[in-house]
């Protein structure tokens, strides 16, 4: 199934889209309703909650006074810590409850308000944040929930900032006009992404990309792309994953490249690789067959050393390559190294930035992207190879070890 986190700062308009995500079939987990299901009378939650801030926290009926409640800890981040440590596992616990029951093949959307504070994010296919600027959020609190000028601003200090929110977004969905232009935005996001997102999960396939390959301008968004999609890989096989990079051109500030994020997952050796391949297909990076060799770059070099497993998104909105090679392996070291001679080293940037533009022209348009990469190879091997060789003896660059390196098969 797809798993959708969704979040936004109070007064965004998150429970709007979420409302409308379910009416367009998604599953609909709301961390605001298991929160209140959790301290409800005769729960463990609620006697948790009574035994750290007292018994005056209930009315006379028995029942949590909110109101009560929210004064105390908003506005003092030691005490909300106390209440969020007992309340968000029960959350949890009782989402993971209603996910079990969803439909295999489904999309689940889970509202969490504090999704980045409770660092969840890496455990969901996307991350869906409502927006809207500091100022309207507060004019809606003050107009709307009755609330003055210094409760908005407790309540919007109690949780992440909107540059956290954002940078944890993989998509933003812009709340700051009418409710029907926000509603039109979440009409397309399910139709033109989620729904063909979730059908390809459910397949094991990877989305369909453009046939050319159209170099784009650097754009500053591809680091912090990478970085979130890294978090998500690490979260699919902690145990096993050595380290997640981020390589190829996307990886060096100010070339232009493929709008395609190319990570490399580092594993013990093929048979790890192999073993986690499920993993990372639940997560929506399923294996490409056919793609499991790395052209050898250096003369006479061993071909086996080169064998890697591939892996493609799922996603239709954001193309991404994992690379899935032993540590200590030939082709593992060369994409370390290359991306950091290309880092460092203006020059070869440069000059690698003007033969893919050449080959653009000539090949990709007309012959597609795999003609393209086979096109770019001889240069790998004639003029890139010697000068970054020569550049890591001249540096002393080193790939990094680790303590449960294996040689590669």
């Amino acid at each position: 199934m797809l798993k959708i986190g969704l979040t936004g700062g109070i007064a965004s308009g998150k429970s709007v889209v979420a409302s409308r995500l379910a009416e367009l079939g998604a599953v609909l987990v709301d961390a605001d309703a298991l929160a209140r299901d959790v301290v409800e009378p005769g729960t463990r939650g609620l006697a948790r909650v009574v035994e750290a801030f007292g018994a005056d926290m209930l009315d006379a009926g028995g029942r949590l006074d909110r109101a009560r409640l929210g004064s105390v800890v908003f506005g003092n981040p030691p005490q909300l810590a106390v209440l969020n440590g007992i309340v968000h596992p029960l959350v949890r616990e009782a989402a993971n409850r209603l996910i079990d029951q969803a439909p295999a093949g489904g999309i689940v959307v889970q509202d969490i308000p504090l999704l980045v504070e409770s660092g969840q994010a890496g455990t969901f296919h996307l991350v869906l944040v409502v927006d809207a600027p500091d100022d309207v959020r507060i004019a809606r609190m003050l107009d709307h929930r009755g609330m003055t000028r210094d409760q908005a601003l407790s309540r919007m200090a109690a949780q992440a900032t909107r540059a956290d929110r954002l940078a944890a977004a993989d998509v933003v969905l812009d709340n700051s006009g009418s409710v029907d232009a926000l509603l039109a935005r979440v009409d397309r996001l399910w139709a033109e992404r989620l729904v063909p997102f979730a059908d390809n999960l459910r397949r094991g396939v990877r989305a369909a990309r453009a046939g050319s390959a159209v170099l784009s301008p650097p754009q500053a968004g591809w680091a912090a792309q990478a970085a979130r999609l890294r978090a998500r890989v690490l979260a699919a096989a902690p145990d096993d994953i050595l380290s997640v990079d981020h390589i190829g051109s996307t990886a060096v500030p100010g070339l232009a490249a493929k709008d395609v994020i190319d990570l490399q997952v580092t594993v013990a050796g093929l048979d790890v690789a192999d073993r986690i391949a499920p993993l990372l297909s639940d997560a929506g990076f399923p294996a490409v067959q056919g793609a499991n060799f790395d052209t050898p770059k250096p003369p006479a070099s061993d071909r086996a050393d080169w064998e890697k497993r591939f892996h493609a998104n799922a996603d239709p909105g954001r193309a991404v390559n994992l690379h899935v090679r032993p540590a200590g392996s030939s082709g593992w070291r060369y994409a370390l190294l290359f991306r950091d001679w290309l880092r460092s080293d203006p020059e070869a940037a440069a000059l690698y930035a003007g033969h893919k533009r050449a080959l653009t022209e000539q090949i990709a348009e007309t012959k597609g992207t795999h003609a393209y990469a086979e096109a770019k190879e001889p240069w790998f091997t004639e003029v890139a190879w010697p000068r970054m060789d020569a550049w890591a003896a001249h540096t002393g660059w080193q790939p990094p070890s680790y303590v449960s390196e294996s040689p590669s098969p």
